[in-house]
């Protein structure tokens, strides 16, 4: 065998894929993707102060298994996309509680500002305790609601790593790793 001859067999063509996500799942993409037969080839956050990060991977074409490779691939996205979206539903009843009753507080203070240019003094007293209650209690009702759904979807999550832990599993054993 001549040099040439070594050169066609030791060729590689790559296929690329460039994905964006979170900064919190960056660990979970690189070390998930080389189960698929990625390597990071680069990461990039081009936005300062956004939490997300663009990652460039690259895998040999003509892998063996691609097909169900792919197929596997697919299946950790949706997963990673399951735990994201639970990740921020710990978040969304929280915060859309503790801005209502904030809301509230603020009405009644509306009311009570009103009251005290109306010359009103008992009425602003009645309205402003209300709207200091709303004003504070916020704070507690986001983290108790927080608290709540974060048990709640605690062991769903855990559920979704399980799956993820066991895609990754038959994908290696795929590559023959």
């Amino acid at each position: 065998m001549n040099d040439t001859e070594k050169k066609e067999n030791s060729f590689i063509g790559y296929e690329y894929r460039e994905i964006t996500v979170d900064i919190d799942m960056e660990a979970m993409y690189a070390d998930g993707y080389e189960n698929f037969g990625w390597k990071l080839d680069s990461t990039s956050n081009p936005q300062i102060g956004i939490n997300t990060i663009t990652m460039k991977f690259k895998r040999d074409r003509k892998i063996r298994n691609k097909a169900e490779l792919t197929r596997l691939q697919r299946q950790f996205d949706a997963c990673i996309s399951e735990i994201t979206s639970m990740e921020k539903s710990k978040n969304a009843r929280a915060i859309t509680v503790s801005l209502g009753v904030g809301l509230i507080g603020t009405a009644f203070m509306a009311g009570a500002t009103f009251a005290y240019l109306g010359g009103l003094i008992i009425l602003c007293v009645i309205l402003a305790i209300p709207g200091f209650i709303g004003w504070g209690l916020p704070y507690f009702l986001y983290n108790s609601s927080y608290a709540k759904k974060a048990e709640k979807v605690a062991p769903l999550i855990e559920g979704k790593y399980d799956e993820i832990y066991q895609i990754c599993e038959k994908a290696n054993s795929l590559l023959g790793n």
